[in-house]
């Protein structure tokens, strides 16, 4: 039983599909939330897909990797190699990451398309939240990032 299939409760409505074409068989404001999780790396056009989230839905929460934290730009410099993490855990030739985003990459794409950021929580590389110091420069310092956008 996949985890799609353990969520589709009566009260639950779930899809699973290919986001990159689109949700075109969803009218608009069918949900109240949709969630993409460590997924917006690995579109292909991102504008389009949080575009398509936020027709069928006025919320989203969106998490995804920070690929400007410290530890892989040390890495990146140190060993002159694509960085391997507990998020980004592929080597390059057999990841499913096709866009490096930052937080401040998408923090601007956000704002471009227009939608709100309500709530950002920062995370370590074990997915702990983080606070304090890493609130103040977390595009080097958080190595991932949740975000709950509305329009």
């Amino acid at each position: 039983v996949t985890g799609v299939q353990t969520c589709a409760l009566p009260i639950l409505p779930v899809l699973q599909d290919d986001i990159d074409k689109g949700l075109g068989d969803l009218a608009d404001d069918s949900f109240d939330v949709v969630i993409l999780s460590l997924t917006l790396q690995a579109v292909h056009h991102p504008a389009f897909v949080l575009r398509e989230m936020h027709r069928v839905a006025r919320r989203s929460i969106v998490s995804f990797p920070n690929f400007a934290h410290w530890r892989l730009r040390t890495q990146l410099a140190a060993s002159g190699r694509m960085p391997v993490s507990p998020l980004l855990p592929y080597s390059w030739y057999e990841t499913p990451n096709i866009r490096l985003c930052s937080i401040t990459d998408f923090e601007a794409l956000a704002h471009a398309e227009g939608f709100a950021v309500e709530r950002r929580v920062l995370l370590d590389e074990a997915g702990r939240r983080q606070d304090g110091i890493t609130a103040r420069a977390p595009n080097l310092l958080a190595a991932g990032a949740v975000y709950l956008l509305s329009r």
